[in-house]
């Protein structure tokens, strides 16, 4: 536990930082490393690394991204996207005697998800020049604090398996009980945050229904992140998939829900706004 603690802080520190540095080149720096390392558990665990041509191709596209939309570049991803699968199925057609098709899709599934996913939060961060931070912080805390309140209310509450083959300490108590609690922390956080900047002369309106129903939107959708991962490693027949974090295991363990609450709230945001004048 002391040691799943500390890891925990020296994250957390890490964490806090960086977001400090939102506007600088650190922001896009920590995505682009971020998004390489989840790209190398995920292709680790499925036994992609040994493609170094096709992995290497995977980690510039994770690289560079994140560069592009820091610097407004945004309207050469596609481009970016689509040099990165076809350099790719390039690569397969010159590995094909070595290379299954499994390990192809994978390659390609890792690159095209976990970079869009994590630059969603850069993409958000220059929505609005006073709220683009706050929403990435929320987008977080939407994935984070989901699993935290399914696992309160699931160890005293909980009763019913939830997915016994896939997660076996889930139950359906607990996950009703994140979504719950999501969205009474969305309100309060909503709530907090628009008396703050109140107080410094900014005044807004919060659209709580909004609020609340993206927060138990992101519960929710969490939970088909974290569970898609937890049934991946079951088919890799592995416990984490790293172990950067000692007590957690590895990055994509804990960003496992990020990488699907992230790119909908954006798409969220940019549909309907949470805060207005």
């Amino acid at each position: 536990m002391g040691i799943r603690l500390i890891s925990s802080a020296v994250a957390s520190a890490l964490a806090i930082g960086v977001l400090l540095l939102h506007n600088t080149v650190v922001f896009p720096i920590a995505i682009a490393a971020v998004s390489m390392i989840l790209m190398f558990e995920l292709f680790r665990a499925a036994g992609c690394l040994r493609y170094r041509l096709s992995a290497g191709i995977a980690f510039l596209y994770g690289g560079v991204l994140p560069f592009l939309v820091y610097f407004g570049k945004s309207a050469y991803r596609p481009l970016a996207a689509a040099i990165a699968c076809i350099l790719l199925f390039a690569t397969y057609i010159l590995q094909h005697t070595r290379m299954s098709l499994f390990h192809a899709i994978m390659l390609v599934f890792g690159t095209l998800l976990i970079p869009y996913s994590m630059c969603c939060c850069i993409t958000m961060n220059g929505m609005d020049g006073i709220h683009g931070i706050i929403y990435v912080v929320m987008a977080l805390c939407g994935a984070w604090l989901a699993d935290s309140g399914a696992y309160f209310v699931g160890t005293f509450c909980g009763r019913h398996k939830l997915c016994p083959k896939i997660s076996p300490k889930k139950t359906v108590e607990g996950f009703l009980g994140g979504v719950l609690t999501n969205g009474i922390l969305f309100i309060a956080f909503a709530a907090v945050y628009s008396r703050i900047m109140a107080a410094r002369g900014d005044v807004f309106t919060v659209h709580y229904v909004t609020v609340c129903l993206l927060g138990m939107a992101c519960a929710l959708i969490g939970t088909v992140g974290d569970l898609t991962a937890s049934l991946i490693k079951r088919h890799f027949q592995i416990k984490d998939y790293g172990n950067i974090m000692p007590g957690h295991g590895g990055l994509l363990d804990r960003f496992d829900s990020v990488l699907l609450v992230v790119p909908f709230f954006c798409a969220v945001l940019q549909l309907t706004p949470l805060y207005s004048y």
